[in-house]
């Protein structure tokens, strides 16, 4: 009888590592499956001499780049340096004019999502999914950055070049491109006062 139970706790357990090598098997392939991901919005042009010492920014989308096309194993074998590069960010000189609470809230929410990846190294059963997951949110994070970094100089060219508070006349100045300012000059004229004349009734006779 003792002999029976341990020949079928063998076959038992000869079972169950089988099924668990054709799960590790079937996992790895997956996790060297090359797979696209997010692009994301980069600093226009035309701002981006207002930024050329802040270098910071600009590794980051260097970096992502490779990122365009990875496998999940190419993915966490970079999450170390990508999590440094968010970090050199949170920690750097930010130019005066963004520095605002909205753009360190987008800088941290981008360092903690590449935290987030980085951490990913550490835990045996992460699957591919989960870590084409993870860098998908922080190309997110890093495009969202971007993108209110360009907002916040449109608004700034906005104001400069029609010299008036635009607060003041009501616009969306995140909405500025659909707006020239030919357009508001003349909405400024057509609302302005126009000059009384008084015309004087007692003339001297002659």
């Amino acid at each position: 009888m003792r002999i029976f139970l341990l020949l079928l706790l063998l076959v038992f357990s000869c079972k169950k590592n089988v099924q668990e090598n054709k799960e590790t098997n079937q996992e790895k392939p997956l996790m060297s499956i090359e797979k696209s991901h997010h692009s994301f919005e980069e600093v226009s042009p035309a701002f981006k001499n207002e930024i050329q010492e802040w270098t910071v920014l600009e590794n980051v989308a260097i970096f992502l780049v490779r990122f365009n096309k990875a496998s999940a194993n190419q993915v966490l074998s970079n999450a170390d340096e990508l999590a440094d590069l968010t970090s050199a960010i949170r920690t750097s000189v930010i130019p005066k004019i963004l520095n605002t609470p909205s753009i360190k809230a987008r800088i941290m929410i981008l360092h903690n999502e590449a935290l987030r990846l980085e951490d990913m190294n550490k835990i045996p059963a992460i699957t591919a999914e989960e870590v084409h997951e993870q860098i998908n949110k922080v190309i997110d994070a890093y495009s969202s950055l971007n993108s209110k970094v360009n907002t916040v100089f449109r608004k700034k060219r906005f104001e400069d070049a029609i010299d008036v508070d635009v607060s003041f006349i009501g616009l969306d100045t995140t909405k500025i491109d659909s707006v020239s300012k030919k357009t508001i000059d003349t909405i400024l004229r057509n609302n302005s006062p126009k000059p009384v004349i008084f015309k004087n009734k007692n003339r001297k006779r002659q």
